[in-house]
């Protein structure tokens, strides 16, 4: 292996600037905000996982109070390059997991500022000389670089990501190291340091590079390293520019049909020549690796009936469906889009299926109400992951539902959603065949999203009484009759003529 020259930007993390709309957050515009000392990093360690088409970090530090009072704003310094980059931030007490994730507000600062800051609301004030270990988890959009740009059809793919071996803090620190998680154990370039610590950096063990650990008590704050790693990745980087997901809920037919949208673009490294189906059947009949993607497969839930697959041009026809066997298992929609996707090329198409309501409705016991609970996104299950840069959920609900209330769970471990205080929501009418009033519908925008937002749950609340559900029935039978007896009544109306 052969070391390369030390560059790349610095990598952090930071909430989008609609995030930070939606987030309501009281902090003024401070063009030279500096947050106060009163914390310590004792120990950091992060870990950066590379397995998928996206970065995945976690990083855990142990905090000191080092002032005379109370403290419970802690604040996070990250590099403004990365603002739109990241997804998924979540802080919680790494000894206290189970319990609901800390408070997040973004300071506003002037756009032109290096630095960017979050303020970590503690849940309970922490006393001088006291300590807390925090874990902060997030993910970075669009953080990976395909090195080469463009290669042979059959050309392994490689990778490469960029950090700094000092990771951004707007707190001394201690001792800190970085431990990289790669997919393969061929690395041909990644950056050696000199200096920071005795004996060979970073450290090899398998497909991990440990990255310290460094002193760092007497670095001065802002102080950089560039470090950047390249790897092979031979498997396509998914990403989907646009995800728009329909659920429709039909009180009358007992059914909740879904549909998803997908604007799909392959991040990877793209072709130097013009694509072979030759070369490319060849590849598949000797099952080779490839950076394109081939085909996506996608978990439905039990009792998913009726798929169909749809692209710019019609239906698609490679496609097979296998429902769960026995019923309460899940089923198995695998799509093969038309053509290979290479890096640099897209792919639109919809998807939809149907499933019996009562297995996601229930009524509240005494009152007109509902309860829905539903999968904030599903989408494809790969082992290369899905990076969303915009997804918009729309919930249906029958016409005359009124009162709507929204609301997300997570599992006890982060899994990508933003708090709900980050989506953007609102209320309107949606006309369909036959409407009086229109349906009402629920719209959910969020940006930077992953995969991992699968396991998350979107709960709506909402009121729809008897004569809600009569109303269309009613008007439509009312407006038949009308039109009835205005008909028999001009075919009564005697317009013969008749001598006077």
């Amino acid at each position: 292996m052969r070391p390369i020259t030390a560059f790349a930007a610095l990598c952090g993390f930071f909430l989008s600037s609609s995030s930070l709309v939606c987030a309501g957050s009281s902090a003024e515009a401070h063009s030279s905000f500096k947050p106060p000392q009163t914390f310590k990093n004792i120990n950091l360690v992060r870990n950066t996982n590379l397995e998928k088409g996206y970065a995945r970090e976690t990083v855990n530090v142990v905090v000191e109070n080092v002032d005379k009072a109370p403290q419970s704003t802690y604040y996070l310094s990250f590099p403004s390059d990365v603002f739109n980059k990241v997804g998924g931030l979540e802080v919680r007490d790494r000894k206290s997991s189970e319990k609901k994730p800390f408070d997040v507000d973004a300071v506003s600062v002037d756009l032109a500022s290096d630095v960017q800051y979050f303020a970590i609301e503690l849940p309970e004030p922490l006393a001088p000389k006291s300590q807390i270990t925090l874990g902060i988890s997030y993910y970075l959009l669009n953080s990976l670089s395909p090195r080469p740009a463009a290669i042979q059809q059959a050309d392994k793919q490689y990778l490469t990501y960029s950090f700094s071996a000092y990771v951004p803090s707007a707190y001394p620190t201690v001792t800190q190291k970085t431990k990289l998680k790669l997919p393969s154990t061929n690395v041909p370039d990644y950056t050696t340091t000199t200096g920071l610590k005795s004996g060979s950096d970073p450290e090899r063990q398998g497909t991990a590079y440990t990255y310290g650990p460094y002193n760092t008590a007497d670095v001065a704050l802002g102080t950089t390293y560039p470090i950047t790693v390249r790897y092979e990745f031979t498997k396509p980087v998914i990403t989907a520019s646009l995800l728009e997901r329909d659920l429709e809920v039909s009180h009358w037919g007992g059914n909740l049909a879904t549909e998803e949208r997908y604007w799909l673009h392959n991040n990877g490294s793209k072709l130097v020549n013009q694509f072979s189906r030759v070369e490319w059947t060849l590849t598949n009949f000797q099952q080779l690796p490839s950076s394109a993607i081939r085909e996506l497969k996608y978990p439905l839930k039990p009792g998913s009936v009726d798929p169909y697959f749809i692209d710019d041009i019609g239906n698609v026809s490679t496609s097979r469906y296998r429902p769960g066997k026995p019923p309460k298992r899940e089923g198995s929609l695998e799509l093969r889009p038309r053509y290979p996707v290479f890096g640099g090329w897209n792919y639109s198409f919809r998807i939809g299926w149907n499933n019996e309501l009562s297995t996601f409705l229930r009524r509240v016991a005494g009152v007109d109400s509902y309860v829905l609970k539903v999968p904030f996104i599903e989408g494809p299950k790969v082992p290369e992951g899905v990076q969303y840069e915009k997804v918009v959920v729309r919930v249906i609900l029958p016409e005359g539902a009124r009162n709507v209330r929204y609301e997300t769970i997570e599992n006890a471990s982060n899994n990508g959603l933003p708090p709900a205080d980050q989506i953007k929501s609102h209320v309107s009418p949606h006309k369909t065949f036959m409407d009086t009033l229109g349906r009402t519908a629920l719209t959910l925008t969020v940006e930077n999203l992953s995969d991992e937002a699968r396991d998350s749950q979107l709960v709506v609340t909402y009121d729809y009484s008897l004569w809600d559900g009569m109303r269309k029935p009613v008007t439509i039978t009312a407006g038949l009759l009308t039109a009835f007896v205005a008909i028999w009544a001009i075919g009564n109306i005697d317009v013969s003529i008749k001598k006077r």
